[in-house]
């Protein structure tokens, strides 16, 4: 078991990483002040984990909300049953909510616990690669909107994040694929070994490698966890980790939620903002090949969906949270594990690098 923390002051909270860890109630007891608890779920992994995490959890009063699974799930519907049982379970403000799940389950609880009687504590318990590496660290909390992806929410830090790997062995092939998108994200915008490293293992890590999987996972939430430190609000240098993501929410808000897992489109996303550093001249052709056969291996898709038009693109991007000014800002790499945050990237470079 390894440990880290985000330095966030008096907000400071750990991560916890390891096998086994739904199973020891150390790891959750020091973030619960109350006997009340709430575990927020969905139908596909409570009959995997829910009753293991409630004998943890024995000790305590512990009630349920378990939603429908899926992107197209993550709404102000849902968050609004979340309430809704925390009110008829008559849970104050000394309650804890546990996010027991992926990205989409995480987002919610913790909006959830930002919102209710104006912030109750909560716990990530994540349990896909995307919310192990990404979405449990760094206090993004929020729903959908028909018209734009979290556009609807509140940055809410956990107490703490229990990271059990053994949690990833019930995972699809196809949800592991999309989880390492946001890996392959460090290795592009901060880590070039980290790049080089996932270029010799993908296979092993594929392949559920546990030895590589707790490396791997050590070391994005310990680059997300520094970014957290330096930029906790996206203010500067945490918008870094939005690669791809300007292009890859459009491919999710115009696909339909859920068509495209957001590791999927981000993946494409990815590709999309290589090629505007190839085209622009920041990086040669050989390195955006790099990214993409890196993306190939990892199985995920490098090009955009073939419905999709660069009007398309740019009626959902500019709709994006992101844009500042009227301006939508891409995330581009310059160089071998550094990227930067441009607006100043002409239509027709972005019509080639989508085409392209």
């Amino acid at each position: 078991m390894r440990t880290l923390v985000v330095d966030l002051g008096d907000r400071s909270y750990p991560i916890h990483i390891g096998n086994g860890l739904i199973s020891e109630v150390n790891y959750f007891k020091d973030a619960i002040k109350n006997k009340r608890v709430i575990i927020v779920t969905n139908d596909t992994v409570a009959p995997l984990y829910l009753d293991r995490l409630k004998n943890t959890l024995s000790d305590y009063q512990v009630c349920e909300c378990i939603l429908p699974d899926g992107e197209k799930f993550k709404t102000l519907d849902s968050f609004n049953k979340i309430i809704t049982t925390m009110l008829e379970n008559s849970l104050g403000r000394d309650c804890t909510v546990i996010a027991l799940g992926g990205g989409v389950i995480g987002d919610l609880a913790g909006f959830a616990a930002a919102s209710y009687q104006r912030g109750v504590d909560f716990i990530q318990v994540p349990t896909t690669i995307l919310s192990q590496v990404d979405s449990s660290v760094g206090g993004k909390t929020g729903v959908n909107h028909e018209l734009g992806k979290n556009m609807i929410g509140a940055f809410y830090q956990p107490k703490t994040v229990v990271i059990d790997l053994n949690c990833l062995k019930t995972l699809p092939k196809r949800e592991i694929s999309a989880g390492l998108a946001e890996v392959v994200k460090y290795g592009i915008i901060w880590d070039y070994d980290f790049f080089q490293f996932l270029e010799s293992n993908i296979s092993g890590i594929t392949e559920l490698d546990n030895k590589l999987l707790e490396h791997m996972i050590y070391t994005c939430c310990s680059i997300k966890a520094e970014v957290v430190h330096l930029d906790e609000r996206e203010g500067g240098v945490r918008a870094l980790l939005n690669l791809g993501h300007t292009f890859g929410h459009a491919i999710e808000s115009y696909m339909g939620y859920g068509v495209w897992l957001h590791g999927e489109a981000v993946a494409a996303g990815m590709v999309i903002a290589a090629n505007v550093a190839r085209l622009k001249g920041f990086v040669d052709a050989t390195y955006t090949e790099r990214i993409k056969s890196l993306l190939e291996k990892a199985g995920l898709p490098v090009e955009a969906p073939k419905e999709m038009t660069y009007k398309d693109f740019l009626q959902k991007m500019v709709h994006d949270k992101k844009v500042k000014n009227g301006c939508i800002r891409y995330v581009i790499p310059t160089q071998t594990g550094k990227s930067e945050v441009m607006s100043d990237i002409s239509e027709d470079i972005i019509v080639k690098a989508i085409e392209g």
